[in-house]
């Protein structure tokens, strides 16, 4: 067992562990790593605690320091210059006509790296606008293209629920969401219906994936031939899932049919094995939504 610390650098970003070193160090203090991006100033999210040797990231640095009054006044300057940074990138980009969108600036505590992130549709060939940037700054300029999700992160934003975005507030890693999950909960499929913020389908369709995959086990599918506790035979007209309700189309004597609702226990049917399926036609109308981004690149230290 190896005692380690969880640091985390950004708002809702990925936590990093560190040995806590000769330090008494407790949840929400601030402390001084080494990362490979250099010095960096992060806050403790998890105080010391003893994990398995596998799951610790080799090699394990230790903390320098707890950060001071001086640190802390030094990141709000740090904070400062982001913002300037900010405008003079984006007139270098507006001089080399250059197709990209600025999204943020981050300076590494040492002031060793100046990180721009940017998002753009396809490539950009940025390397005049990163020599003139280090001609400006004289130091380590890197400009890291991101997707749409991770923009959203960095900006934040309120989504359709009213609540602030879960990705800006809680997620440390993006999820992988499909369209076979709105399915799976009976959603409307209409884009702006299940997208979030940035485009993309809606994070928190992961939240009762599990739950709903458990109940549509246990319940028929649309369409599907049943048999009532009156021992009528019918075929499956809609669902409540969260309730287990079932709206039964019966065939009554003198071939008249008639919507009943029942219970699913008071049901007999095949139990549904198969998962919901994407015909061609929602694929294609939906396809962009599940664009996939690839992992974070916010996250790479």
């Amino acid at each position: 067992m190896t005692k380690v610390i969880g640091v985390r650098f950004r708002t809702a970003g990925k936590i990093y562990f560190f040995a806590p070193g000769k330090f008494e160090i407790k949840r929400g203090d601030h402390v001084i790593v080494e990362t490979a991006r250099g010095i960096e100033y992060g806050r403790v999210v998890s105080g010391p605690k003893d994990v398995k040797d596998e799951e610790v990231v080799q090699p394990l640095k230790s903390v320098i320091r707890i950060a001071t009054e001086q640190d802390r006044k030094t990141v709000e300057k740090n904070h400062q210059k982001e913002k300037d940074a900010f405008k003079i990138c984006q007139e270098k980009i507006r001089k080399h006509g250059l197709e990209m969108k600025l999204i943020d600036v981050e300076y590494t505590f040492d002031n060793n790296k100046i990180l721009f992130y940017f998002t753009a549709v396809g490539r950009i060939d940025f390397r005049e606008l990163v020599k003139d940037l280090a001609a400006v700054f004289r130091t380590r300029i890197e400009l890291r293209q991101i997707g749409v999700r991770d923009e959203t992160k960095i900006r934040g934003g309120i989504g359709i629920c009213g609540r602030p975005l879960c990705c800006s507030t809680y997620l440390t890693e993006f999820a992988a969401v499909s369209i076979k999950m709105a399915k799976e909960q009976n959603l409307s499929l209409n884009p702006t219906k299940i997208s979030g913020v940035c485009g993309r389908l809606m994070c928190c369709l992961t939240n009762e994936e599990e739950t709903y995959e458990i109940l549509n086990s246990q319940l028929p599918s649309v369409g599907d031939t049943v048999t009532t506790k009156e021992g009528l035979t019918g075929v499956v007209h809609s669902l409540s899932v969260l309730r287990k309700q079932v709206k039964v189309v019966v065939n009554l004597e003198n071939d008249e049919k008639e919507i009943r609702e029942y219970k699913a226990e008071d049901l007999k049917f095949r139990p549904r094995k198969k998962k919901q399926k994407v015909s061609k036609d929602e694929m294609k109308k939906l396809g962009a939504l599940e664009k996939k981004d690839g992992a974070s690149k916010l996250n790479d230290k």
